[in-house]
């Protein structure tokens, strides 16, 4: 099977059903499939061949879900652009993914004008708007207007479910982006599995929270739509304000609620949530990061007709791997919450440096196995190799595994528990994010002779403070809020650094190399005593 099915399925079984309401305006699936059956035809009109890559470069909205399902149905592969990240990263994931086609509408036509501003590199543009799109002098191949000229029917199919069906873009250690492809087949079964684990129906009112270019997306997307239930795309101004968070869950009367646990932290950091609230939901799913177990205790006693379930896994392994519902509120702020169990067609595995399988109780590196491997990172076997292994477990059982970077344990209960990171990776509101792609771009600053930048606990939003170490040169002035601006440019928002440190020098350990431990407990020390660390000067 493949995804755009979902949309077609439930356009027959359900077709007068809303499928998606945004800001107030309604879809129904019957629409969504007509529109997006015609879409395709003018992509492939456009020249778009299978397996090309159709970069989509618009907000968050109906236009960019209607783009994503016909992008599928003409047997091409999506790529969701973060229209906020500065336009020097997006370069880099055009460069990198070489789409055939961009559609965008009026809110990112200034930032492909900044990606091309020489024209160097003309840019093959849609307009998913009524109004055509006019880009250094090149008019949009096609717009909303253009719908009614082709039939309404889908163009035929070549696509089998092993091929891609969209690549996601995660930071990449070294300052280029990496893309992840995930597979019509990836998707379909987590999906599956989900839609039967939850019991989605066509009655559900389903969040749509995660922007288009995160993976935690995928399943509120396809979720709804394999069900045939509305989904329901949540504005970003709400994520600003805890209360109207609430009141949108609320309003919408949605039964669903996904999203990383920093959003739920941030409620209930504000008292946001009133006892018994929120009669519609029936269940609350967070993944992406750890879910600070206080934050967990304030929604389960306010909301104790909801169920709660823990999903795990990397974007290499198609939305999540694992799940733990919980069976009651625990009962210490202090105890820690499992991954849980494998999903249907899932394996975690716990080993040791030779690959061998560790005892219960002992910690270990966690592995995956199954269905929802990723084939690997777009156009790089190198990077490809160095975390995809094949492997032969204790019962001579070949395999492919993914290294994920984390370690884990094995409870006697056969529940699996996270225990953090091994490497200079870390989870901050969600986002996979390589502390090396940041010191790639403070690299490129003249005025600095050194930085480092490490993470830290925090009980903020964030959950994981991202620090900056750096020394200028010798009789430069440089000030914290120049090097915001500088970074700004060349890496999202959700990566600058919240806490700043000037030194003279940055501390070395025995082997010259810059001590990322001292860093951190210097960070640790310091973190609540100094305004200028707060980086905002």
């Amino acid at each position: 099977m493949l995804i755009q099915q979902y949309v077609t399925n439930s356009a027959q079984r359900v077709p007068n059903r809303v499928a998606i309401d945004h800001n107030g305006k309604r879809v129904t699936y019957a629409e969504l499939d007509r529109q997006s059956n015609q879409l395709a035809r003018l992509i492939t009109r456009s020249g778009c061949q299978r397996g090309d890559r159709v970069a989509i470069c618009i907000p968050k909205s109906t236009a960019a879900y209607l783009g994503m399902i016909a992008t599928l149905k003409a047997d091409c592969t999506y790529v969701p652009i973060d229209p906020e990240s500065p336009p020097s990263r997006i370069r880099k994931v055009l460069e990198s993914c070489e789409p055939t086609l961009i559609l965008a509408c009026d809110a990112s036509l200034k930032l492909l004008r900044d990606i091309n501003q020489d024209g160097s590199h003309p840019l093959r543009v849609a307009a998913l708007q009524d109004s055509p799109l006019e880009l250094n002098g090149v008019s949009s191949l096609f717009s909303f207007r253009d719908l009614e000229s082709v039939a309404p029917t889908a163009p035929a199919s070549m696509n089998q479910p092993d091929d891609a069906a969209h690549i996601l873009f995660t930071s990449g250690s070294t300052g280029t982006p990496k893309g992840v492809v995930i597979t019509h087949a990836n998707v379909v079964t987590f999906v599956d599995w989900g839609v039967r684990y939850f019991d989605i129906d066509d009655c559900d009112r389903v969040s749509g929270h995660a922007p288009l270019h995160f993976d935690l997306s995928t399943f509120d997307t396809y979720g709804a739509f394999a069900a045939g239930a509305e989904l329901h795309p949540v504005p970003p101004h709400v994520n600003l304000l805890p209360h109207k968070l609430v009141e949108f869950i609320r309003d919408r009367e949605l039964t669903q609620w996904f999203s990383v646990p920093s959003i739920l932290n941030y409620v209930s950091r504000f008292d946001a949530l009133p006892e018994h609230e929120l009669p519609s939901l029936k269940r609350l799913m967070w993944c992406g990061e750890v879910c600070p177990t206080p934050a967990l205790i304030y929604w389960m006693k306010r909301l104790p007709h909801v169920q709660f379930t823990n999903l795990y896994g990397p974007t290499e392994a198609t939305i999540a791997s694992s799940y733990f519902t919980m069976p009651e509120c625990p009962q210490s702020e202090t105890e820690a919450v499992p991954i849980g169990v494998a999903c249907a067609g899932e394996q975690l595995l716990i080993l040791d440096e030779q690959l061998n399988d560790v005892e219960t109780g002992q910690i270990g590196d966690l592995y995956l196995a199954g269905v929802g491997l990723s084939p690997g990172y777009w156009r790089d076997q190198q990077k490809t190799g160095e975390v995809f292994k094949d492997h032969t477990d204790s019962h001579g059982v070949p395999m492919r595994i993914y290294k994920t970077g984390d370690l884990a344990l094995l409870r006697e209960n056969g529940l699996v528990e996270f225990l953090g990171r091994v490497d200079s990776q870390i989870k901050s509101r969600g986002y996979r994010i390589e502390l090396g792609e940041i010191e790639s771009a403070l690299a490129t600053l003249d005025e600095l002779n050194e930085s480092a930048v490490v993470a830290i606990d925090t009980d903020q939003f964030e959950n994981k403070a991202i620090c900056c170490a750096f020394a200028p040169k010798c009789g430069v002035d440089v000030t914290i809020g120049q090097i915001r601006r500088t970074i700004s440019k060349l890496v999202p928002k959700y990566m600058l650094p919240s806490l700043w440190m000037e030194e003279s020098m940055l501390p070395k350990n025995a082997n010259g190399k810059i001590d990322r431990r001292v860093l951190r407990e210097r960070f640790e020390a310091r973190k609540n005593c100094s305004p200028a660390m707060a980086g905002t000067s």
